[in-house]
């Protein structure tokens, strides 16, 4: 377990990190379903409320020297639905890196009230896993552990 989060309807979602998996429980306790086809989640943001809630999950990239070089394994945001099905993915494609949109390792995610959302990194830690042959930039030592990534438009569902 690495994260948890609950809906207004008391739903709890476990980002169950080794294992690839977003776990779902009823507000009793009771296992419901799980969402795959992650990896490595480990930050879990819900958002909106009501009958249908989206969830933001930060995954993390790969941790094994060899799936280093393996495309689209992350680190990443992937948007789902209350059933986890994926409508949107944020970062990943060419692996981590420093650019707005790109990640090192999203750990917690938060939205404010406009719809801005905030993700906090542990760049120092993973600095050696995603680049293992390059010397770590000031800027991750110093500053970079918060991306605050400005809502632009509606998106229409």
């Amino acid at each position: 377990m690495h994260n948890i989060v609950t809906d207004a309807d008391g739903w709890v979602y476990v980002a169950d990190r080794e294992n690839h998996r977003v776990q779902v429980f009823d507000g009793n306790g009771k296992y419901e379903a799980q969402w795959n086809n992650l990896h490595r989640p480990c930050a879990l943001c819900c958002c909106g409320g009501g009958k249908s809630p989206t969830f933001v999950i930060g995954e993390l990239g790969p941790a094994m020297p060899v799936n280093r070089k393996v495309p689209n394994l992350g680190p990443r945001l992937s948007i789902v639905d209350a059933k986890g099905k994926r409508i949107a993915r944020l970062g990943g494609e060419d692996g981590p890196g420093l650019a707005s949109g790109k990640f090192l390792a999203p750990h917690g995610i938060a939205l404010d009230s406009k719809g801005d959302m905030y993700v906090g990194e542990v760049g120092v830690t993973d600095w050696k896993t995603n680049f293992p042959d390059e010397d770590m930039p000031t800027v991750v030592r110093t500053t970079r552990c918060l991306q605050k990534l400005q809502r632009v438009a509606e998106v229409p569902r």
